[in-house]
């Protein structure tokens, strides 16, 4: 069996809380204050206080990665998996462990990385490449491919700091993924383009492993997740929970994640995580039958209520809504209330806001929710507060009839006439 392309043993990341910034050590500096920290513990004197300030992002992880293979990498907000992805790129150093990479990396973790901003379009694809450790013949080879991919050839002569953060991903992913490093690292930059470009790059990463190279993907989408990786690396408070098929894995996750969220009135106030800019607050979430009883068990096509108590500390414009999502976090219905009313309004202090779907036509099934306030025209999020319940779609019950419906074959259900002549 081939040796594995990527091989992490031990690895920890320690931070302390509240230091400030430390300067940059000769090798001999970092020498010295190791062996003074190893010289400490051995005479055990590390104090409490220390101990107490450092902040361990990531714990002694192992694991190995095959070349050719597809890994997505999955947790909460804080898991560490950025944290991991910036010690593989050696953007920052582990505190312990050790790492062997077998092979040229290229990285994708936050927008505009590696570009110089004062340098052209054009001028960064060859730096960015040079940084790659491609040759100039190399990126000529592969430039036509990256421009066209990018979509910004329009832009190619002009400086990069004049470009908005799609194109900056458009760029930079043409770079990484056209530069044929045998190591692709992407974090979730890509949720900064939009939807056609996201399902390009995810075939462009998918392309990538069936030409024997190896991908790591960070990302909250688990269908995505799930549509281009093999093999799973779940993270929880910086330490390993798996690393097994994506399918068993991204289960484990979600069975995890979303095992609170049964209650039909939730208190939101001090609710994390959370989104939003602090203009507005949701307070609390009701979710109520026909008889404005509260309930997470509903009958298909039945009618479903969602009352939402909010406050604006200052006067504010604002558009409210219900996210439902499927149980894989795929986006299903998003229900708000500007689609009704083309006035603007402004709230101050607080609000209740009752929204009602006459009849819910999801497939029976599980579904999660996720009330939010936005400004009136959606471009900005005051306060998103995500899968903070769930509501379960019982089968329908019909006098004449049993409908038999499986959630592969869609997940909305809505009645049909037909007329059939021969």
């Amino acid at each position: 069996m081939a040796k594995p392309i990527i091989e992490i043993e031990h690895l920890s990341k320690r931070y302390r809380i509240g230091a400030q910034r430390e300067p940059y050590l000769s090798i001999r500096d970092t020498v010295v204050r190791r062996s003074e920290h190893l010289w400490n513990i051995l005479r055990r004197k590390e104090t409490v206080r220390h101990a107490q300030d450092d902040f361990w992002a990531l714990k002694d992880i192992s694991f190995s990665v095959q070349p050719g293979e597809a890994v997505g990498i999955i947790g909460r907000n804080g898991a560490g998996k950025s944290t991991l992805l910036k010690i593989l790129s050696q953007i920052t150093p582990p505190t312990d462990g050790s790492i062997t990479m077998r092979g040229r990396v290229a990285s994708l973790l936050e927008v505009g990385t590696g570009f110089h901003q004062e340098l052209t379009g054009r001028e960064n694809i060859f730096l960015n490449g040079t940084i790659l450790g491609m040759t100039r013949a190399e990126i000529r080879k592969k430039f036509d491919e990256i421009v066209a991919f990018s979509e910004i050839g329009k832009f190619l002569d002009t400086p990069v700091k004049r470009y908005s953060s799609g194109m900056y991903v458009r760029l930079a992913f043409a770079v990484a993924a056209h530069l044929e490093p045998e190591i692709l690292i992407v974090d979730e930059v890509l949720a900064v383009g939009d939807a056609g470009f996201q399902k390009k790059c995810l075939g462009k990463m998918g392309d990538v492993t069936k030409h024997g190279r190896t991908v790591l993907f960070v990302s909250h989408n688990m269908n995505a997740i799930q549509q281009l990786t093999q093999k799973c690396l779940y993270l929880e408070s910086g330490q390993v929970q798996d690393f097994a098929l994506t399918s068993k894995v991204v289960g484990e996750y979600l069975g995890a994640t979303h095992r609170e969220v049964k209650s039909a009135v939730v208190d939101l106030s001090d609710w994390q995580p959370r989104l939003g800019n602090n203009q507005a607050q949701i307070l609390k979430l009701e979710i109520l039958d026909v008889h404005d009883r509260p309930t997470t068990t509903l009958p298909m096509l039945g009618s479903v209520k969602f009352r939402l108590t909010c406050r604006f500390p200052k006067k504010c414009d604002a558009s409210f809504g219900v996210f439902i999502h499927t149980s894989e976090e795929e986006p299903l219905l998003d229900l708000r209330n500007s689609d009704t009313t083309s006035t603007c309004q402004v709230y101050q202090g607080n609000v209740v806001v009752l929204a009602t779907v006459t009849a819910l036509s999801m497939y029976p099934g599980e579904y999660l929710v996720s009330p939010w306030i936005a400004d009136f025209q959606c471009r900005k999020d005051l306060d998103w507060v995500q899968y903070c319940s769930r509501i379960t779609i019982l089968p329908p019950v019909f006098e004449d009839r049993i409908l038999s419906l499986d959630p592969k074959w869609g997940r909305i259900y809505a009645e049909s006439s037909w007329r059939i002549t021969q």
